[in-house]
């Protein structure tokens, strides 16, 4: 039993890696496009159901029409660095949703949801546009299939560890450190790669567009004065720190004005 779970680990391990375009890195995915999008496509309409959808209004027509730019970008940015077709399953929808809640989300596949209660953080088009081009990319990137791959894993290790040790006082010890050493010595850090991961690509995409990425560490200076410096360390957090991020998203704007002017892009929002 150990050597077969030892031997799907590794064959998962090895075999499912897809090539990010942005970062040229490989990704831990073992679910494909027609396995998880039809899924995550269902969740949304579902959630669409069950809350208040906003429509007809100045800032609904500016979440779709800022979604919409980003999502041209990226493709434009694709298609120019030999990835056509790419987003050939994508199904770009975006919404905005009456929800007091300071935040917006991406499922795999390009469905996104805006709350309400981001856009008084957001102040402007160009301000959702941070949001939106960061959402964007972790539907690019692959994040949702990429967390759900290492969730896996996560199981599997578990599961070969329950099987190997035989003594129940030393299994439970086993679970106990396991769990807690899995989650902040991986799976935390795994999802802080991801979020960073999402402000470089969504940077840059937001600035291919044609919106000024320097507004983007002035959104995220905005997100710590609303939190109130309220937040835990970043070592047990799913995100990186206000800090870090608005550290990062200043450095990096620079290159992604560089970047968007191989589009032609010179001015911004």
């Amino acid at each position: 039993m150990k050597k077969i779970l030892l031997t799907v680990t590794v064959f998962l391990a090895v075999t499912a890696c897809k090539t990010n375009p942005f970062t040229g890195k490989k990704m831990l995915n073992f679910y494909g496009n027609q396995q998880l999008f039809p899924t995550a496509f269902a969740q949304y309409d579902q959630f669409l159901t069950e809350n208040k959808v906003v429509t007809g209004t100045k800032e609904a027509q500016m979440i779709t029409t800022v979604g919409q730019r980003i999502a041209k970008a990226a493709e434009t940015w694709l298609n120019a660095n030999g990835y056509p077709g790419y987003l050939k399953d994508y199904q770009w929808e975006y919404n905005l949703v009456n929800d007091k809640t300071v935040n917006a989300w991406c499922m795999p596949g390009g469905k996104i949801v805006f709350y309400t209660g981001i856009l008084p953080i957001c102040q402007d088009e160009t301000g959702v546009a941070v949001v939106m081009g960061h959402e964007v990319a972790h539907a690019l990137a692959d994040h949702g299939a990429q967390r759900m791959s290492a969730g896996t894993l996560q199981q599997l290790g578990a599961v070969a560890g329950n099987v190997a040790i035989k003594d129940e006082s030393t299994r439970n010890m086993f679970n106990q450190a396991y769990g807690v050493g899995s989650s902040l010595g991986v799976m935390l850090p795994f999802s802080r790669s991801h979020e960073t991961e999402a402000d470089r690509i969504g940077i840059q995409i937001m600035a291919i567009a044609g919106y000024n990425p320097d507004e983007a560490a002035r959104l995220w200076q905005r997100m710590k004065a609303n939190s109130g410096g309220q937040a835990p360390p970043e070592f047990l957090s799913t995100h990186p720190s206000n800090d870090t991020r608005i550290n990062n998203l200043t450095a990096w704007a620079p290159a992604a004005k560089q970047e968007a002017a191989k589009f032609g892009v010179t001015s911004f929002k």
